[in-house]
Protein backbone atom coordinates (compact mmCIF):
# COMPACT_ATOMS: atom_id res chain seq x y z
CA UNK A 1 0.00 0.00 0.00
CA UNK A 2 1.09 3.46 -1.01
CA UNK A 3 2.68 5.41 2.20
CA UNK A 4 0.05 8.16 2.55
CA UNK A 5 1.17 11.68 2.95
CA UNK A 6 0.68 12.70 5.91
CA UNK A 7 2.17 13.49 9.23
CA UNK A 8 1.22 11.95 12.53
CA UNK A 9 2.50 13.19 15.51
CA UNK A 10 3.11 11.78 19.09
CA UNK A 11 3.50 8.44 20.37
CA UNK A 12 1.17 6.04 20.01
CA UNK A 13 -0.70 5.93 22.78
CA UNK A 14 -1.13 9.64 22.63
CA UNK A 15 -1.89 10.02 19.24
CA UNK A 16 -4.77 7.28 20.22
CA UNK A 17 -5.71 9.52 23.03
CA UNK A 18 -5.76 12.33 20.84
CA UNK A 19 -8.07 10.60 18.79
CA UNK A 20 -10.71 10.11 21.21
CA UNK A 21 -10.82 13.54 22.43
CA UNK A 22 -11.04 14.72 18.91
CA UNK A 23 -13.81 12.96 18.33
CA UNK A 24 -15.31 13.59 21.38
CA UNK A 25 -14.99 17.44 20.35
CA UNK A 26 -16.11 16.93 17.20
CA UNK A 27 -19.39 15.02 18.68
CA UNK A 28 -20.41 18.09 20.28
CA UNK A 29 -19.39 21.05 17.50
CA UNK A 30 -22.00 22.56 15.96
CA UNK A 31 -19.98 23.15 12.45
CA UNK A 32 -18.93 22.02 9.49
CA UNK A 33 -15.11 22.16 9.78
CA UNK A 34 -12.68 20.67 11.86
CA UNK A 35 -9.58 21.80 12.84
CA UNK A 36 -6.67 20.08 11.52
CA UNK A 37 -5.03 19.57 14.53
CA UNK A 38 -7.95 17.78 15.97
CA UNK A 39 -7.97 14.86 13.99
CA UNK A 40 -5.64 12.45 12.93
CA UNK A 41 -6.19 12.80 9.40
CA UNK A 42 -4.55 16.21 8.99
CA UNK A 43 -4.47 18.23 5.80
CA UNK A 44 -1.36 18.73 4.05
CA UNK A 45 0.28 21.42 3.43
CA UNK A 46 2.40 22.53 0.39
CA UNK A 47 5.10 22.70 2.47
CA UNK A 48 5.00 19.07 3.50
CA UNK A 49 4.76 18.58 -0.20
CA UNK A 50 7.83 20.99 -0.94
CA UNK A 51 10.05 19.62 1.70
CA UNK A 52 9.30 16.19 0.85
CA UNK A 53 11.32 16.39 -2.41
CA UNK A 54 13.96 17.10 -0.39
CA UNK A 55 13.97 12.96 0.27
CA UNK A 56 13.18 12.13 -3.12
CA UNK A 57 14.89 12.22 -6.78
CA UNK A 58 11.79 13.50 -8.25
CA UNK A 59 9.93 16.18 -8.72
CA UNK A 60 7.68 15.54 -5.93
CA UNK A 61 7.48 12.81 -3.63
CA UNK A 62 6.88 9.15 -4.72
CA UNK A 63 3.87 8.85 -3.28
CA UNK A 64 2.31 11.43 -5.18
CA UNK A 65 1.84 11.13 -8.74
CA UNK A 66 1.46 7.05 -8.12
CA UNK A 67 -1.17 5.48 -10.33
CA UNK A 68 -4.17 4.24 -8.28
CA UNK A 69 -3.52 1.13 -6.64
CA UNK A 70 -6.86 -0.77 -6.76
CA UNK A 71 -10.18 -0.97 -6.22
CA UNK A 72 -11.31 -0.38 -2.38
CA UNK A 73 -10.43 -2.45 -0.14
CA UNK A 74 -13.09 -4.19 2.00
CA UNK A 75 -13.90 -3.51 5.51
CA UNK A 76 -11.92 -6.38 7.41
CA UNK A 77 -8.72 -4.89 6.00
CA UNK A 78 -6.68 -3.11 8.09
CA UNK A 79 -6.98 0.60 7.70
CA UNK A 80 -3.77 2.83 7.61
CA UNK A 81 -2.56 4.80 10.27
CA UNK A 82 -3.21 8.10 9.64
CA UNK A 83 -6.70 7.54 9.06
CA UNK A 84 -8.85 8.46 12.41
CA UNK A 85 -10.70 5.11 13.11
CA UNK A 86 -13.30 6.18 15.52
CA UNK A 87 -14.99 3.86 17.96
CA UNK A 88 -18.76 4.48 18.14
CA UNK A 89 -19.36 3.05 21.46
CA UNK A 90 -20.52 6.51 22.89
CA UNK A 91 -23.16 6.37 20.01
CA UNK A 92 -26.78 4.85 20.61
CA UNK A 93 -28.26 3.22 17.43
CA UNK A 94 -30.33 5.24 15.10
CA UNK A 95 -32.88 4.48 12.17
CA UNK A 96 -31.56 2.07 10.25
CA UNK A 97 -28.85 0.74 11.79
CA UNK A 98 -26.80 4.08 11.20
CA UNK A 99 -25.02 5.46 14.80
CA UNK A 100 -26.19 8.37 15.75
CA UNK A 101 -25.97 10.43 19.12
CA UNK A 102 -27.84 13.27 21.20
CA UNK A 103 -25.75 16.22 19.30
CA UNK A 104 -27.55 14.98 16.27
CA UNK A 105 -30.45 16.15 17.21
CA UNK A 106 -32.21 19.75 17.24
CA UNK A 107 -33.82 19.94 20.75
CA UNK A 108 -37.10 22.41 18.96
CA UNK A 109 -40.03 23.19 21.17
CA UNK A 110 -43.53 24.59 19.46
CA UNK A 111 -42.60 27.97 19.55
CA UNK A 112 -39.27 28.00 18.13
CA UNK A 113 -40.49 26.05 15.22
CA UNK A 114 -43.56 28.36 14.68
CA UNK A 115 -40.94 31.12 14.69
CA UNK A 116 -38.39 29.62 12.47
CA UNK A 117 -41.30 28.90 10.08
CA UNK A 118 -42.50 32.42 10.45
CA UNK A 119 -39.63 33.91 9.51
CA UNK A 120 -38.62 32.12 6.63
CA UNK A 121 -42.10 32.47 5.01
CA UNK A 122 -41.69 36.23 5.65
CA UNK A 123 -38.63 36.10 3.23
CA UNK A 124 -40.49 34.58 0.38
CA UNK A 125 -42.10 36.46 -2.40
CA UNK A 126 -45.91 36.19 -2.12
CA UNK A 127 -46.45 33.61 0.89
CA UNK A 128 -49.01 34.40 3.39
CA UNK A 129 -47.97 33.71 7.35
CA UNK A 130 -51.78 32.65 8.21
CA UNK A 131 -50.82 28.63 8.01
CA UNK A 132 -46.84 29.54 9.94
CA UNK A 133 -48.99 31.17 12.62
CA UNK A 134 -52.24 29.68 13.48
CA UNK A 135 -52.14 25.71 11.86
CA UNK A 136 -51.57 23.05 14.70
CA UNK A 137 -48.24 21.40 14.65
CA UNK A 138 -49.58 17.72 14.94
CA UNK A 139 -45.78 16.09 14.57
CA UNK A 140 -42.35 16.61 14.80
CA UNK A 141 -40.12 13.25 13.78
CA UNK A 142 -36.28 13.40 13.82
CA UNK A 143 -34.60 11.73 10.34
CA UNK A 144 -30.90 12.81 10.44
CA UNK A 145 -29.23 12.15 7.04
CA UNK A 146 -25.47 11.00 6.43
CA UNK A 147 -23.66 13.12 3.85
CA UNK A 148 -20.38 10.73 2.33
CA UNK A 149 -17.84 13.17 0.33
CA UNK A 150 -14.57 11.62 -1.29
CA UNK A 151 -12.47 14.50 -2.89
CA UNK A 152 -9.46 13.36 -4.81
CA UNK A 153 -7.11 16.08 -5.99
CA UNK A 154 -4.99 15.54 -8.98
CA UNK A 155 -2.34 16.92 -11.46
CA UNK A 156 -2.97 17.19 -15.64
CA UNK A 157 -0.39 17.46 -17.99
CA UNK A 158 0.09 17.40 -21.72
CA UNK A 159 1.97 18.84 -23.98
CA UNK A 160 0.91 21.63 -26.53
CA UNK A 161 2.99 22.47 -29.81
CA UNK A 162 3.75 26.26 -29.65
CA UNK A 163 4.87 28.57 -33.08
CA UNK A 164 5.62 32.57 -32.83
CA UNK A 165 7.94 34.30 -35.14
CA UNK A 166 11.43 34.46 -34.86
CA UNK A 167 12.77 37.51 -33.79
CA UNK A 168 16.41 36.66 -33.06
CA UNK A 169 18.31 34.99 -29.81
CA UNK A 170 19.50 32.39 -28.33
CA UNK A 171 17.45 29.02 -29.27
CA UNK A 172 17.11 26.40 -26.45
CA UNK A 173 17.86 23.58 -29.13
CA UNK A 174 17.77 20.17 -28.61
CA UNK A 175 21.60 19.46 -29.25
CA UNK A 176 22.23 22.25 -26.31
CA UNK A 177 20.48 19.76 -23.70
CA UNK A 178 18.11 16.76 -22.84
CA UNK A 179 14.59 17.45 -23.03
CA UNK A 180 13.04 16.44 -20.60
CA UNK A 181 9.67 14.89 -20.29
CA UNK A 182 6.29 16.67 -19.23
CA UNK A 183 6.03 14.55 -15.95
CA UNK A 184 9.71 16.01 -15.05
CA UNK A 185 9.44 19.65 -15.06
CA UNK A 186 10.04 21.35 -11.16
CA UNK A 187 6.68 23.22 -10.47
CA UNK A 188 7.00 22.99 -6.82
CA UNK A 189 6.96 27.16 -7.07
CA UNK A 190 3.27 26.85 -8.95
CA UNK A 191 1.92 24.11 -6.64
CA UNK A 192 -1.24 25.22 -5.33
CA UNK A 193 -3.18 24.44 -1.85
CA UNK A 194 -4.62 20.82 -1.68
CA UNK A 195 -8.44 20.31 -2.84
CA UNK A 196 -8.34 24.07 -5.01
CA UNK A 197 -11.49 23.42 -6.82
CA UNK A 198 -9.31 24.78 -10.02
CA UNK A 199 -5.47 26.15 -11.56
CA UNK A 200 -4.18 26.43 -14.44
CA UNK A 201 -0.30 26.78 -15.75
CA UNK A 202 2.14 26.76 -18.50
CA UNK A 203 6.06 26.18 -18.31
CA UNK A 204 8.16 26.10 -21.63
CA UNK A 205 9.73 22.51 -21.80
CA UNK A 206 13.98 23.11 -21.95
CA UNK A 207 15.73 22.04 -24.92
CA UNK A 208 12.33 22.08 -27.38
CA UNK A 209 13.21 24.74 -29.57
CA UNK A 210 13.77 24.68 -33.13
CA UNK A 211 13.95 27.00 -36.23
CA UNK A 212 12.03 26.71 -39.30
CA UNK A 213 10.74 28.78 -42.33
CA UNK A 214 7.93 29.86 -42.51
CA UNK A 215 6.09 27.72 -44.55
CA UNK A 216 3.83 30.97 -45.78
CA UNK A 217 6.06 32.99 -47.16
CA UNK A 218 8.52 30.20 -47.67
CA UNK A 219 11.06 32.58 -45.94
CA UNK A 220 10.89 35.27 -47.97
CA UNK A 221 8.79 37.69 -45.01
CA UNK A 222 6.51 39.05 -47.79
CA UNK A 223 3.39 37.56 -49.81
CA UNK A 224 1.66 38.54 -52.84
CA UNK A 225 -0.89 41.03 -51.92
CA UNK A 226 -5.00 39.67 -51.95
CA UNK A 227 -6.12 42.66 -52.76
CA UNK A 228 -4.09 43.89 -56.59
CA UNK A 229 -2.77 39.97 -56.75
CA UNK A 230 -5.80 38.24 -55.98
CA UNK A 231 -5.40 34.76 -57.92
CA UNK A 232 -1.48 35.13 -58.78
CA UNK A 233 0.73 31.78 -58.37
CA UNK A 234 2.13 30.98 -55.36
CA UNK A 235 5.38 32.88 -54.96
CA UNK A 236 4.36 35.27 -57.73
CA UNK A 237 3.38 38.41 -57.64
CA UNK A 238 2.62 41.98 -60.07
CA UNK A 239 3.55 45.07 -58.96
CA UNK A 240 2.17 48.38 -59.86
CA UNK A 241 -0.79 47.13 -60.02
CA UNK A 242 -3.71 50.22 -60.11
CA UNK A 243 -7.05 50.11 -59.33
CA UNK A 244 -9.98 52.52 -61.24
CA UNK A 245 -10.72 55.56 -59.17
CA UNK A 246 -14.26 55.45 -57.76
CA UNK A 247 -15.09 59.08 -58.49
CA UNK A 248 -14.64 59.71 -61.65
CA UNK A 249 -14.88 56.22 -62.67
CA UNK A 250 -11.93 56.43 -63.94
CA UNK A 251 -11.81 59.27 -66.24
CA UNK A 252 -9.42 61.35 -63.95
CA UNK A 253 -12.46 64.33 -64.76
CA UNK A 254 -15.61 65.35 -62.84
CA UNK A 255 -18.16 66.32 -65.27
CA UNK A 256 -20.53 69.21 -64.26
CA UNK A 257 -24.07 69.92 -64.71
CA UNK A 258 -23.29 72.70 -66.91
CA UNK A 259 -21.57 70.80 -68.95
CA UNK A 260 -17.87 71.78 -67.66
CA UNK A 261 -15.22 69.45 -66.22
CA UNK A 262 -13.18 69.83 -63.32
CA UNK A 263 -9.71 67.43 -62.52
CA UNK A 264 -10.85 64.99 -59.94
CA UNK A 265 -9.11 65.75 -56.96
CA UNK A 266 -9.36 61.90 -55.43
CA UNK A 267 -6.98 60.52 -57.98
CA UNK A 268 -5.29 63.87 -59.21
CA UNK A 269 -6.60 63.32 -63.16
CA UNK A 270 -4.66 59.88 -62.82
CA UNK A 271 -8.38 58.06 -63.36
CA UNK A 272 -6.58 55.23 -61.28
CA UNK A 273 -5.40 54.73 -57.69
CA UNK A 274 -2.50 53.19 -56.16
CA UNK A 275 -3.45 49.65 -53.90
CA UNK A 276 -5.13 50.36 -50.56
CA UNK A 277 -3.60 47.26 -49.40
CA UNK A 278 0.19 47.50 -50.28
CA UNK A 279 0.49 50.64 -52.20
CA UNK A 280 0.71 48.93 -55.35
CA UNK A 281 4.01 46.92 -54.42
CA UNK A 282 2.37 44.12 -54.81
CA UNK A 283 3.30 42.22 -51.35
CA UNK A 284 2.78 42.41 -47.91
CA UNK A 285 4.14 41.34 -44.83
CA UNK A 286 3.43 37.34 -43.90
CA UNK A 287 1.26 37.59 -40.53
CA UNK A 288 2.61 33.79 -39.68
CA UNK A 289 6.40 35.03 -39.59
CA UNK A 290 5.70 38.84 -38.76
CA UNK A 291 7.86 39.23 -41.73
CA UNK A 292 10.99 37.67 -40.39
CA UNK A 293 10.52 34.34 -42.95
CA UNK A 294 11.10 32.09 -39.79
CA UNK A 295 9.26 30.59 -37.31
CA UNK A 296 10.61 29.25 -33.57
CA UNK A 297 8.67 26.35 -32.20
CA UNK A 298 8.59 24.99 -29.37
CA UNK A 299 6.73 22.29 -26.72
CA UNK A 300 4.67 24.04 -23.89
CA UNK A 301 3.28 22.03 -20.93
CA UNK A 302 -0.39 22.91 -19.72
CA UNK A 303 -1.19 21.97 -16.28
CA UNK A 304 -4.09 21.85 -14.62
CA UNK A 305 -4.86 21.00 -10.87
CA UNK A 306 -8.70 20.06 -9.88
CA UNK A 307 -10.42 18.43 -7.22
CA UNK A 308 -12.95 15.64 -8.12
CA UNK A 309 -15.60 15.25 -5.99
CA UNK A 310 -18.07 12.15 -5.33
CA UNK A 311 -21.09 12.78 -2.69
CA UNK A 312 -23.37 10.31 -1.86
CA UNK A 313 -26.28 10.39 0.64
CA UNK A 314 -27.79 8.17 3.27
CA UNK A 315 -31.42 9.54 4.08
CA UNK A 316 -34.15 8.09 5.59
CA UNK A 317 -37.68 8.00 3.53
CA UNK A 318 -38.71 10.87 6.02
CA UNK A 319 -36.17 13.00 3.84
CA UNK A 320 -36.28 11.34 1.20
CA UNK A 321 -38.29 14.01 -0.57
CA UNK A 322 -35.44 16.29 -0.08
CA UNK A 323 -33.05 17.19 -2.73
CA UNK A 324 -29.47 16.45 -2.03
CA UNK A 325 -27.99 19.34 -2.92
CA UNK A 326 -29.85 21.14 0.24
CA UNK A 327 -27.79 18.39 2.18
CA UNK A 328 -24.37 18.87 1.11
CA UNK A 329 -24.92 22.93 1.55
CA UNK A 330 -26.42 22.14 5.53
CA UNK A 331 -23.46 22.25 8.45
CA UNK A 332 -23.44 19.23 10.09
CA UNK A 333 -21.04 17.56 12.25
CA UNK A 334 -18.14 15.85 10.82
CA UNK A 335 -18.31 11.88 12.26
CA UNK A 336 -14.76 11.00 10.14
CA UNK A 337 -12.09 12.83 8.23
CA UNK A 338 -9.21 11.38 6.68
CA UNK A 339 -6.48 12.48 4.20
CA UNK A 340 -4.19 10.32 2.38
CA UNK A 341 -2.67 9.01 -0.76
CA UNK A 342 -5.88 7.09 -1.75
CA UNK A 343 -8.64 6.66 1.07
CA UNK A 344 -10.37 3.38 2.21
CA UNK A 345 -13.19 3.07 3.74
CA UNK A 346 -13.83 4.26 7.25
CA UNK A 347 -14.43 1.77 9.83
CA UNK A 348 -17.13 2.29 12.80
CA UNK A 349 -16.67 -0.08 15.22
CA UNK A 350 -20.42 -0.95 15.95
CA UNK A 351 -22.13 0.44 12.73
CA UNK A 352 -22.15 -1.79 9.66
CA UNK A 353 -24.21 0.40 8.11
CA UNK A 354 -21.92 3.17 7.87
CA UNK A 355 -18.99 1.37 7.04
CA UNK A 356 -20.76 0.01 4.32
CA UNK A 357 -22.12 3.72 3.52
CA UNK A 358 -18.30 4.71 3.39
CA UNK A 359 -17.34 1.92 1.06
CA UNK A 360 -20.19 3.07 -1.59
CA UNK A 361 -18.78 6.54 -1.74
CA UNK A 362 -15.42 5.08 -1.84
CA UNK A 363 -16.18 3.02 -4.69
CA UNK A 364 -18.08 5.46 -6.68
CA UNK A 365 -14.38 7.57 -7.00
CA UNK A 366 -14.60 9.79 -9.90
CA UNK A 367 -12.40 8.70 -12.96
CA UNK A 368 -9.11 9.51 -13.58
CA UNK A 369 -8.27 10.80 -16.78
CA UNK A 370 -5.50 9.47 -18.59
CA UNK A 371 -3.37 12.45 -18.91
CA UNK A 372 -3.95 12.87 -14.76
CA UNK A 373 -2.12 11.84 -11.62
CA UNK A 374 -3.22 12.03 -8.12
CA UNK A 375 -1.85 14.04 -5.68
CA UNK A 376 -3.97 12.61 -2.38
CA UNK A 377 -8.08 12.14 -1.60
CA UNK A 378 -9.81 13.56 1.37
CA UNK A 379 -12.78 10.76 2.75
CA UNK A 380 -15.39 12.61 5.06
CA UNK A 381 -18.78 11.33 6.47
CA UNK A 382 -20.69 13.78 8.71
CA UNK A 383 -24.06 13.58 10.01
CA UNK A 384 -26.88 16.60 9.51
CA UNK A 385 -29.45 16.48 11.79
CA UNK A 386 -33.27 16.77 10.00
CA UNK A 387 -36.26 17.79 11.94
CA UNK A 388 -39.43 16.79 9.93
CA UNK A 389 -42.18 18.95 10.68
CA UNK A 390 -45.99 18.17 9.92
CA UNK A 391 -48.82 21.11 10.53
CA UNK A 392 -52.33 20.57 10.22
CA UNK A 393 -55.84 23.00 10.00
CA UNK A 394 -59.32 20.96 9.41
CA UNK A 395 -58.48 18.08 6.52
CA UNK A 396 -55.41 19.78 5.07
CA UNK A 397 -51.99 19.57 6.11
CA UNK A 398 -48.51 20.23 5.31
CA UNK A 399 -44.67 19.45 6.22
CA UNK A 400 -41.65 20.82 6.41
CA UNK A 401 -38.08 20.30 7.26
CA UNK A 402 -35.46 21.88 9.67
CA UNK A 403 -32.38 21.22 8.34
CA UNK A 404 -28.51 21.25 9.78
CA UNK A 405 -27.23 23.74 12.73
CA UNK A 406 -28.30 26.65 10.48
CA UNK A 407 -31.44 25.65 11.04
CA UNK A 408 -32.41 26.20 7.19
CA UNK A 409 -36.26 25.72 6.07
CA UNK A 410 -36.94 23.19 3.44
CA UNK A 411 -40.80 23.48 2.26
CA UNK A 412 -42.28 22.78 -1.23
CA UNK A 413 -46.12 22.73 -0.85
CA UNK A 414 -46.58 25.82 1.21
CA UNK A 415 -50.69 26.20 1.39
CA UNK A 416 -50.81 29.68 1.18
CA UNK A 417 -48.98 31.79 -1.84
CA UNK A 418 -50.23 33.76 -4.36
CA UNK A 419 -50.09 33.62 -8.13
CA UNK A 420 -48.97 35.72 -10.94
CA UNK A 421 -47.04 38.52 -8.18
CA UNK A 422 -49.71 39.66 -7.15
CA UNK A 423 -49.13 39.86 -2.96
CA UNK A 424 -52.27 40.19 -0.65
CA UNK A 425 -50.42 42.16 1.76
CA UNK A 426 -53.71 41.92 3.74
CA UNK A 427 -53.04 38.75 4.49
CA UNK A 428 -50.58 39.39 7.45
CA UNK A 429 -53.05 41.28 9.11
CA UNK A 430 -55.63 39.21 9.28
CA UNK A 431 -56.08 37.00 12.79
Amino acid sequence: MEQALLSVSGEASAGKDEIWSSYQYVGRSASVHVPSSAVAGEEVSVDEIRSASVFSNSVYPNSIHGALLSSPESDHVAHSPDQALVSQDMYGRGQYGFSSKEFGRQILDEVEIRHLLINHVGHQFCWGSLPARTWKIVSIEDCNVYVGTLETFIEERETVQAIEPYLGGEVEEKNRGIEVGVWEIDLRTEFPLLFVPFKETRAKIPHSEYIEKCSGCDGRGEIACPTCNAGQESGYYKPNQMTSCSSCHGRGLIAHQDGSDTICKNCGGEGKLPCVTCGSRGLVKCQSCGGKGSLISSKIALIRWRTLSTRKIAASSGAASVPDEVFHKARGVQLYNSQAYQCTPAFFADSIHLNSFSSQVIAERSPIPPTARVICERHVISVVPVTRVTMSKNNRSFGFYIIGFGREIYIRDYPSKFCWGMCCCLEWFKI
